[in-house]
């Protein structure tokens, strides 16, 4: 039998003992107040968070991939940031990849017991050909998921940089990694429910994460969005305003600017910025590793 009784995740809150005789109005406000202890168990590891996103941008730009490998929640969670970074950053569905234990299907239904083998983490990155190049990170609440152990060793020995996301101090995955990022939230409002605080704490990481290394690597301008997809209307027009934030341009210089494009919203900045050709911005962006700020400041 596993001994969880040590883990803070598994123990009881002492603030909400009587929880069952709540109002609706007081479980909101439990579970708000204990969620501000959260913000401050994230601001204890950000030093850890910020190695990671080094990692991670560094892996992007020698051409690897940022692996997410978890179980249950923390699996959903890593497979959510995972498709988000598309639309959003405009790179590929194979930059930032999310493994769950159990496959795809377990991200809508739980599949029993998949988290208990750590082969099945080792075979998970051998499907998508993990290598040297990639950053691996392991999420998993308990920190002791033998799925994601089983993937972070694995991933060591082909020479990946590796991090591990827990709730828990000292945890078998933080060992298992080479950067342990570890907040301590507290005890969650309902026992040994780790889709709670655990799961709001590693989703802000993730967060952190993902958006952290795609800045790194010129994803943004200010802190405007700059690669952004436009497989919609709402996304075209998000693309145009940021077209217009950037410049201060008019709605129909960012549209045409937009069209001339071919839909790159850096190559529309500069192009209006530098008052140059389609060709000249992409030159320009290629020689500034495509950071729109570096590419204004070139002589």
């Amino acid at each position: 039998m596993v001994d969880l009784s040590k883990l803070t995740t598994e123990q009881r809150n002492p603030t909400t003992m009587n929880l069952d005789q709540m109002s609706a109005l007081e479980i909101a406000t439990t579970m708000n107040r204990e969620d501000s202890n959260v913000v401050k168990g994230v601001q204890e590891v950000l030093p850890e968070i910020a190695r990671t996103i080094e990692r991670s941008a560094e892996a992007l730009r020698n051409g690897g991939r940022i692996i997410y490998t978890g179980a249950g929640t923390s699996g959903r969670l890593g497979l959510l940031d995972a498709v988000e970074c598309p639309p959003t950053f405009g790179v590929s569905y194979d930059t930032v990849i999310g493994l769950i234990a159990g496959g795809e299907n377990a991200f809508i239904k739980a599949v029993e017991g998949a988290e208990d083998h750590a082969e099945e983490g080792v075979q998970d990155l051998k499907k998508i050909n993990c290598n040297a190049k990639d950053m691996v990170i392991g999420i998993a609440a308990s920190g002791r998921t033998p799925y994601v152990i089983g993937a972070l060793e694995y991933a060591k020995t082909l020479g990946c940089h590796t991090a591990a996301i827990a709730c828990n101090k000292h945890s078998k995955v933080g060992k298992a990694a080479e950067i342990a990022i570890e907040p301590d939230n507290g005890p969650e409002v309902l026992t040994g429910s780790t889709r709670l605080k655990s799961g709001t704490s590693q989703k802000m990481i993730l967060n952190m994460i993902s958006t952290g290394s795609m800045i790194l690597n010129g994803k943004a301008y200010q802190n405007l969005m700059v690669d952004v997809k436009q497989s919609n209307e709402k996304l075209i027009s998000r693309a145009e305003n940021i077209i217009m934030e950037a410049t201060g341009c008019t709605r129909e210089e960012a549209e045409q600017a937009r069209l001339s494009s071919g839909g790159m919203v850096k190559t529309a900045i500069v192009m209006i910025l530098l008052n140059c050709t389609k060709e000249e911005a992409e030159t320009r962006l290629n020689q500034a590793g495509g950071f729109v700020r570096k590419t204004l400041e070139q002589k």
